[in-house]
Order: structure tokens, then C-alpha cells, then sequence
């Protein structure tokens, strides 16, 4: 994803990534950086943040939110099935 993603298209990948872990996949979801963006983390920071809080309770965060160049990605997994 891109810091300045559409609407559509953050719903389209949410939907793939909830399809995902309903499957008991991982997901890795990043931010690309384009630019002068990179001069605005928070904005890729509220985009993951926002990302997990729609996944909800559908998917838990394995690795947390990190930076690396001009990227910055953050694991979900699925959640623990419970007995």
C-alpha cells in the first residue's frame, strides 16, 4: 500500500486479508514510500493502525509495526483457536 491509498482499494486488500487468515495464513502488510513521503511516517503509521483495528479479532498482530528503508510493514496471524 501507499500512504495516500483510496478508500476501495484499502477495503479490496482488507478483504483479501481477512480471506487470509479465515484460510489460517499469515499476512504481512506494508507501506511503500514514495519520495518525499517518507518525510511523513505517521501517515504509514495510522494506515497500519487502522488496518489492524478493521481486522479486529479476526487476526492478531505477530510482529508489531517496524521500519525498515523506505517500507514499513507489521505480521498478522491468525487467531488462536480456543478450546
Amino acid at each position: 500500500m501507499k500512504p495516500k491509498i483510496e478508500e476501495h482499494d484499502f477495503q479490496f486488500k482488507l478483504r483479501n486479508a481477512l480471506r487470509f487468515l479465515e484460510d489460517g495464513d499469515k499476512v504481512k502488510v506494508g507501506v511503500r514510500f514514495m519520495g518525499r513521503q517518507i518525510a511523513h511516517k505517521d501517515l504509514g503509521v495510522e494506515l497500519l493502525e487502522k488496518f489492524q483495528a478493521e481486522i479486529g479479532d479476526d487476526g492478531t498482530v505477530e510482529q508489531p509495526i517496524s521500519s525498515e528503508g523506505r517500507s514499513m510493514h507489521m505480521i498478522l496471524a491468525p487467531p488462536k483457536k480456543r478450546k
